[in-house]
């Protein structure tokens, strides 16, 4: 009997029924999307942030005394200080070895550059530049047996080059703009590069292809760029490199990532150390690389944590809103309903019906409503959610069977939040003066 009344009730005044249901089922529409964006738009803004470039560089311990002002580093270089080059398979074997998306490691030297092979002892076509060894699409062995394909286009991608890449093992090399403005350099050119040997009379010189020219704004535009090995050679510094860019995918820092580990208690140590904070990152990468100092790029990183944190809070501020609009529009349609149901609710006290059956009763029709609404504003919202994924953020959010559970559980508490207060007025109607038509 208790169902019978409840459906019944509900088919009746299908207009306002309607009417209450639309209102609901757009608030719940649009919380929907805003909740299906907010947790997918993290972990895909925090790749799009990982097109911005490393944001971590390992250097030697040796390499500098501490001296950080106002979260930028003013440490000077060391060039006495260098690392092992087989060590750097490592970094997949960390705890958060599967966020680390990209590394490159940088060797650089003082060196020459001959545009001809005239006689070496002739210093009319030497001139003196910057050496820049480092990885383009090298593939790295893991001490599992695979390998990962890495390279400084994926750490550094505004290092842009006309033209392409070197690759390695073929003797090529990337020219600076502005070097190659400077010397008139041409893409396919030969040139012969060395470093200056104070034990030998005579300086060698290797022959290389120029296959593009680099663009970064900085001091590399006037450098040459070529395979880590190879500047290795020149250099008579065998298997190892002077500094390492890591590109991690982290979770943006919060109060608690900002604690010293120092003085964490071991849970908020083991809770820290399992959560990718851009500093535990650090942490379990010095940890597998001995003797390196790794320092967080803080522009980057604090910067992709704020615009993470403001895109999230202005998603979740949308969908109280619309929760917010939902709860005050079925409070308003609920309050309607009662003042046209006084006659009936005065019927079903004077015939023998409690306040608490009058009040479930009338809470169940709205949970009845609460449930439809919110299906009908999951399904409509998904939809929703996919349009402003893809022309807002570039990616369509998947569906989540969880978020129906949440959105029918929102939706039920928003109804029973927007009508608590003309349920309960009903609930304490006196049908003596209602049966009178007072």
């Amino acid at each position: 009997m208790f169902l019978r009344l409840v459906a019944d009730s509900f088919t009746r005044r299908p207009k306002r029924k309607l009417l209450t249901l639309a209102a609901l089922a757009l608030g719940m529409a649009v919380a929907t999307a805003a909740l299906s964006v907010s947790l997918s738009v993290g972990d895909r803004l925090a790749q799009e942030f990982r097109s911005l470039g490393a944001n971590l560089l390992v250097t030697p311990r040796a390499d500098s005394l501490p001296l950080e002002i106002g979260g930028v580093d003013y440490r000077p270089a060391n060039a006495g200080a260098y690392l092992p080059e087989s060590d750097l398979g490592k970094l997949k074997t960390i705890f958060w070895r599967f966020n680390i998306m990209a590394f490159a490691p940088i060797l650089q030297s003082p060196g020459q550059l001959k545009i001809d092979a005239t006689d070496e002892k002739s210093g009319s076509s030497i001139y003196d530049v910057e050496l820049i060894g480092t990885w383009s699409d090298h593939n790295v062995p893991i001490p599992d047996g695979t390998t990962y394909l890495t390279g400084v286009d994926k750490t550094n991608p505004w290092w842009t080059v006309q033209g392409r890449w070197f690759q390695e093992g073929k003797n090529e090399c990337v020219a600076g703009i502005a070097l190659a403005k400077r010397l008139k350099l041409q893409v396919g050119q030969k040139v012969y590069l060395g470093v200056a040997d104070p034990r030998k009379m005579v300086q060698r010189f290797n022959s290389f292809t120029i296959t593009g020219f680099l663009s970064t704004g900085a001091s590399e535009e006037n450098a040459v760029v070529l395979s880590l090995g190879d500047t290795q050679e020149l250099a008579r510094l065998p298997q190892v490199y002077r500094s390492l860019y890591v590109s991690a995918l982290t979770k943006p820092e919060d109060a608690f990532a900002r604690k010293d580990p120092k003085f964490m208690t071991p849970e908020e140590f083991d809770r820290w150390y399992c959560t990718p904070y851009i500093s535990s990152i650090a942490l379990q990468i010095s940890e597998e690389l001995k003797g390196t100092d790794v320092r967080v790029i803080r522009r980057v990183a604090e910067g992709e944590g704020t615009i993470l944190s403001h895109v999230k809070t202005l998603l979740w501020l949308v969908a109280f809103s619309a929760l917010l609009a939902a709860a005050l529009a079925v409070g308003a349609s609920a309050a309607a309903s009662v003042i046209e149901r006084r006659t009936e609710i005065g019927l079903m006290k004077a015939l023998g019906a409690g306040s608490g059956l009058v009040g479930v009763l009338l809470a169940a029709e709205q949970l009845l409503v609460a449930f439809v609404g919110g299906g009908i504003g999951y399904a409509i919202g998904i939809v929703l959610a996919r349009f402003l994924g893809e022309r807002v953020f570039g990616f369509a959010p998947e569906p989540k069977i969880f978020l129906l559970f949440v959105v029918l559980v929102l939706a039920s508490l928003i109804t029973l939040a927007g009508s608590a207060y003309p349920l309960r007025q009903a609930s304490k109607y006196d049908p003596a003066p209602i049966l009178r038509g007072e």
